[in-house]
């Protein structure tokens, strides 16, 4: 076959975007074709740019064209995002950020920050730009759960503002209160001074181009959460629970509070942590120490997805001890457990974002 622009085109009319379900030339995917001898260039547009996706699209095309043309060819493929389809005129700042997540539990010893670092890092391994902030003033976790302990960010000044630079841990960028005080100081602060804090991190903080910035919450429905959608167009919100009937009592508070009506945020999903205790001994018991399958319930009663159930695991506590998230362990269970997590998390981001309209910020009237 000779190789032209219209016989190119038809070569890849078999290799499929897999988020959208459709062939790349279907979707006007490929563009600035340029052929000289047997090299050929050009420009393919995808839905995720995270780098093992553009790795497997490259094979997908290289396999498409030596199929068409001979292993002869020479193609150079330059793979980009899509723009983002969710409008952002009402950000003022976060404008180079794809979502912005809030991870948030009714009450505290959850787990909330542990499932959250993994997050984290889970979507850094998978090749994603990722932004943390530790929005929980009072008890900030990340510097411990991301060996930061003793980081100080340093501060730049772009366009005759100063801004935060983020500390960097496995591929995420991260502010923390913890940054900001000695390990054993108690920050005694008014909810009006912890707003002013969580907003700095926010407007202040040098984030570039990320796909998702996730805030650590701290827990209940207080001054930190009505700040943050004040402020902030979050694209959803995770909340975490255990099995326990008096945790699964206060996530239902905080799913009703981002569907208030007034607030509107999309639940992207539950995460129950805690759901079982397998001892290393007995590999094939599972103890389920704070009762069974509640947070299955919860998202059947409350309609929402499931993202995953994480067990009660050393090795969870552990990482989180020593700065090295569980999730990046080298195929082990509860990494493989926290990687589909993870992936369910995309999926459920990435279903918002083309099935819902974008959150708006909410607005206090004051009489």
């Amino acid at each position: 076959m000779e190789l032209t622009k219209e016989n190119i085109l038809e070569a890849l009319k078999n290799v499929v975007e897999p988020d959208l379900k459709k062939s790349i030339t279907e979707l006007n995917l490929v563009s600035e074709i340029e052929i000289e001898g047997n090299e050929v260039s050009f420009l393919v547009k995808v839905s995720n740019p995270a780098m093992h996706a553009r790795t497997r699209m490259e094979e997908a095309i290289d396999f498409a064209l030596e199929r068409a043309f001979g292993k002869d060819v020479e193609a150079n493929i330059r793979i980009e995002g899509l723009p983002k389809d969710r409008p952002q005129e009402q950000r003022k700042y976060l404008n180079s950020v794809g979502n912005i997540i809030a991870v948030a539990s009714g009450k505290g010893g959850v787990g909330k920050s542990t499932v959250t670092a993994n997050l984290a890092a889970g979507l850094a391994k998978k090749g994603y730009k990722v932004g943390l902030i530790d929005a929980d003033i009072h008890g900030p976790s990340m510097p411990t759960m991301f060996d930061l302990v003793n980081a100080r960010p340093r501060s730049i000044e772009k366009d005759g503002k100063k801004l935060i630079v983020p500390v960097e841990s496995y591929g995420v960028k991260i502010l923390s209160m913890g940054f900001f005080v000695e390990p054993n100081q108690a920050i005694v602060w008014r909810g009006s001074m912890q707003s002013k804090a969580l907003t700095q991190m926010i407007n202040d903080g040098d984030w570039g181009e990320l796909d998702y910035l996730l805030l650590d919450l701290p827990p209940g429905t207080g001054d930190i959460q009505l700040t943050l959608v004040q402020n902030t167009q979050l694209t959803g919100a995770v909340v975490v629970t255990t099995p326990q009937e008096v945790a699964l009592a206060d996530a239902r508070k905080g799913i009703s509070m981002f569907r208030n009506e007034n607030v509107n945020v999309p639940i992207i999903g539950l995460v129950e942590n805690m759901s079982w205790f397998t001892p290393e001994e007995l590999p094939d018991h599972k103890y389920h120490i704070f009762g069974k399958d509640g947070g299955i319930a919860l998202a059947e009663r409350m309609k929402v997805k499931l993202l995953g159930q994480i067990p009660l695991i050393m090795s969870v506590r552990e990482g989180g001890d020593v700065g090295h998230p569980a999730v990046l362990q080298e195929d082990t269970e509860i990494s493989r457990l926290l990687d589909k997590l993870v992936d369910e998390f995309i999926e459920q981001v990435n279903w918002r974002n083309e099935n819902l309209p974008e959150t708006k910020l909410v607005e206090i009237t004051r009489r």
